[in-house]
């Protein structure tokens, strides 16, 4: 009587397994629906795309047109990266930080006594433009552009501007690059949450419309859930990079190949080498972006061991702070 019981368990369990084994087999065979029919950041070359992390500040100072000048005229990326805030009359500028004391002067006009925290959002754009932001661009152990011109020039913004070292707006970015540069692509990063965020998005749309050619060749991305809502509820056209959650969600469930049940729609996949101990240059986690027409592109990559990694592995774009550097690994490739 236990024998057959246990032949009879056994046999249940030998099913169910067999169920399983055929449901994964299904589950990875079933070609899943793309996400965006043309997805322009999936590179079709062969080799990833060079991606200018903030303009390529180890070369530039950082998020400002001489960086982005250098990036498409010398480097020839393929790709330029930026972050966006608003300042204080609603302006949308480029900024990793939410204060300007790591790339400007600031402290030159506003001591720490005066203004504990120097933050984009204190400032109208034409006060900012009275900044430096090349003041703290150290390169080869000096400050080439520390000197540039005297606290007190009366001309001070005309040869920040003129010098490429004025703080850059949103509109000005892509206007710059508008009529000689069609192909360029662009990851941009709204910083402001809640609904300084919602302008931002707002603003981007706006911009957009000046340049309709970039509309499909720009893709925004954030690290706040209710900013990416916004977007895909209200610009549904505006590709969109996958926040921190969707990634996360994207990755786990690429890693155990289960993901064909993941609802979640995104033009870009970009992750670090590594999260949380995990190695995640994984061959699958591409595999499963592309069968979704999904770029998976990983930040911030300023090693070349890690370069030519990325290359031999597949992956469409590396986002880099020395867009030099990989240019020169991958033409040696």
């Amino acid at each position: 009587m236990i024998r057959r019981l246990l032949k009879l368990v056994f046999k249940i369990l030998g099913s169910i397994v067999v169920i399983l084994l055929l449901f994964i087999l299904v589950v990875n065979i079933i070609p899943p629906k793309k996400d965006i029919a043309e997805n322009p950041f999936i590179s079709t070359t062969g080799k990833p795309m060079i991606v200018a992390h903030r303009g390529g500040k180890e070369s530039n100072p950082e998020n400002t047109m001489k960086a982005y000048k250098a990036s498409v005229n010398e480097y020839e990326v393929d790709v330029l990266e930026t972050d966006l805030w608003l300042t204080k009359d609603n302006e949308l500028i480029l900024m990793h930080d939410e204060t300007i004391t790591r790339t400007s002067d600031v402290r030159l006009f506003h001591s720490e006594a005066q203004m504990a925290k120097p933050a984009v959002r204190e400032f109208t754009l034409e006060e900012l433009r009275n900044f430096n932001f090349g003041y703290n661009f150290e390169k080869n152990g000096a400050f080439p552009y520390r000197n540039l011109v005297a606290q007190d020039a009366p001309n001070r913004k005309q040869i920040l501007k003129d010098n490429d070292l004025s703080v850059v707006t949103f509109d000005e970015f892509l206007g710059e690059f508008y009529n000689d540069h069609k192909d360029l692509l662009f990851i941009v990063e709204i910083k402001n949450s809640g609904e300084e965020g919602f302008r931002a998005a707002e603003i981007i749309n706006e911009v957009l419309g000046r340049y309709p050619d970039y509309k499909n060749r720009l893709v925004v991305g954030t690290f706040h859930d209710e900013i990416e809502a916004h977007l895909k509820a209200n610009y549904p056209e505006i590709l969109r990079g996958a926040s921190t959650s969707v990634a996360t969600q994207f990755v786990i469930t690429s890693l155990v190949g289960m993901n064909l049940f993941d609802k979640n729609k995104f033009a870009c996949l970009q992750i670090p080498l590594k999260a949380k101990g995990i190695d995640l240059t994984n061959k699958s986690i591409i595999k499963r972006a592309h069968r979704r027409n999904i770029a998976v592109q990983y930040w911030t990559i300023n090693n070349e061991e890690d370069m030519k990694k990325l290359i031999k592995l597949g992956v469409d774009g590396i986002m880099t702070d020395n867009p030099e550097l990989l240019k020169q690994v991958l033409d040696n490739m």
